[in-house]
């Protein structure tokens, strides 16, 4: 009996291994089934610029997302609580910093900053979600324990799909203080303190960077490296840990987002990336011959110091070619922001392809210290014309302007018309693999899809 059951054993496992299991390539994004649309909650991030609470005892503040709870916490402004603004929450012992309000149509990210306070030593704390108005609590992630004496990210994936509301807990119990600030939340759908303005509005809007669809169908979960979405409040993104840069960026543009904040000129690490995942350096671009390329560009987001320090992250950028940088594909930036200024809003997704550019040192397929970082043969970008309203995806119809363009990444072409390189989306999409403007019917797809701007 045990010698047939062997035997049986043996061949399920041979036919097991014939079937093998299939591993996509590690340059093309992996498909997975569509994801559901996000967006960025309004009234959100929430800097507590506005708040007051002098004392540690607990209390509710008011602030333009809600009313908070604040248990072992108060409002900090001195110089060595490290905030953004003017204000922190200022948290010790074991403080909570609770949201007196849910969320109906439920959280997919929560994202801030926090910080030692200046004269302290190391605190742990952990985001917690609740489901039932606060009576039971979960916690969502892992625990963090803060020891820069600077701001820094926290990335909790929250994936509750339902009526929900957080609250951060300092966990140490020890004296040592720590700073909360600038929390903003990414929703499903839309809902209670994520409610657009009023259809028959003409007011310029800060929109969905996503609205149009998910290309590569990205996804946060890490096996996927060369997919993996990151969503900004600045823009969402598509990261290949592979390349070293992204596969795409979309992002949404009105005068809404823009302002007078001076171009911060910070170029750094993505600090939410995996922490076992290379950070691409500024210095990784050193005597590369090719420039740190934005692809959502600076004066885009303008409007205030995070929304510009994000377009310096490191995730954000692209080696291109000089010529190209400053010249064909700045002018175009500029043209996007014209378009908004004639009072249009435009939806734009801007991404590479390929490998082996032109810069000042000649033809290049890899930088960086590792040799890590690829250099794109093209650059590409889609850009959707609307005047400006509301329910944007289903104002768009066969008429609408959209302008394709997939431009040599070489220094020669610095001083060329971007006309010179229109192209369709059809092309765009065969040549990438992606799916884009997926949110929009599939009759209006195939109409606006196939047709170059003239």
């Amino acid at each position: 009996m045990f010698k047939k059951l062997s035997i049986y054993l043996s061949i399920s496992l041979f036919l097991y291994s014939c079937v093998g299991v299939y591993i996509p390539p590690i340059n093309t994004p992996t498909r997975t089934p569509p994801s559901i649309q996000t967006r960025v909650a309004i009234n959100f991030p929430e800097g507590f610029d506005d708040a007051s609470k002098s004392r540690y005892e607990g209390g509710n503040i008011t602030v333009s997302s809600g009313q908070w709870y604040l248990e072992n916490a108060m409002m900090g402004s001195a110089d060595n609580d490290q905030k953004d603004g003017v204000k922190a929450v200022r948290m010790k012992e074991t403080a909570k910093l609770s949201m007196k309000f849910d969320i109906p149509s439920g959280i997919q990210q929560v994202r801030f900053k926090y910080g030692v306070y200046q004269l302290d030593k190391e605190s742990s704390f952990e985001l917690w979600a609740s489901t039932n108005s606060g009576t039971t609590w979960n916690k969502v992630g892992s625990t963090i324990t803060a020891t820069d004496k600077s701001l820094r990210d926290a990335l909790f994936n929250v994936n509750i799909q339902q009526s929900v509301r957080i609250e951060i807990r300092k966990t140490d119990g020890s004296a040592n203080r720590l700073n909360i600030d600038n929390i903003s939340l990414i929703t499903y759908g839309t809902g209670e303190g994520n409610t657009p303005i009023p259809n028959g509005s003409n007011k310029p809007t800060r929109d969905d960077n996503l609205a149009l669809g998910n290309p590569s169908n990205a996804v946060t979960n890490t096996p996927y490296f060369d997919n993996y979405l990151m969503v900004k409040n600045a823009y969402t993104l598509s990261y290949n840990k592979n390349k070293g840069t992204a596969n795409w960026v979309s992002w949404h543009l009105s005068t809404a987002w823009q302002g007078d904040t001076p171009r911060q000129n910070n170029f750094s690490p993505d600090p939410n990336l995996p922490q076992d995942w290379y950070e691409v350096t500024p210095s990784d671009y050193s005597r590369s011959g090719f420039d740190r390329g934005h692809l959502c560009p600076s004066s885009d987001r303008d409007a205030t110091i995070e929304e510009n320090q994000e377009t310096f992250f490191m995730t954000n950028m692209t080696p291109q070619a000089p010529n190209h940088n400053q010249n064909i594909w700045k002018n175009l930036e500029e043209y996007e922001r014209f378009l908004t200024e004639q009072g249009n809003e435009v939806y734009i997704i801007a991404g590479t392809i390929g490998e082996g550019g032109t810069g000042t040192s000649g033809f290049t397929k890899t930088i960086g210290k590792k040799d890590n970082i690829t250099v794109p043969a093209f650059l590409w970008k889609i850009i959707v014309v609307l005047p400006i309203g509301q329910n944007d995806v289903s104002r768009i119809n066969e008429n609408t302007r959209i302008i394709a363009v997939n431009i040599p990444n070489e220094n020669s072409v610095g001083g060329n018309s971007w006309k010179n390189y229109r192209v369709s989306v059809d092309e765009l999409e065969r040549l990438t693999g992606y799916d884009f403007l997926s949110n929009v019917s599939v009759e209006i797809q195939g109409v606006v899809e196939g047709r170059v701007d003239q």
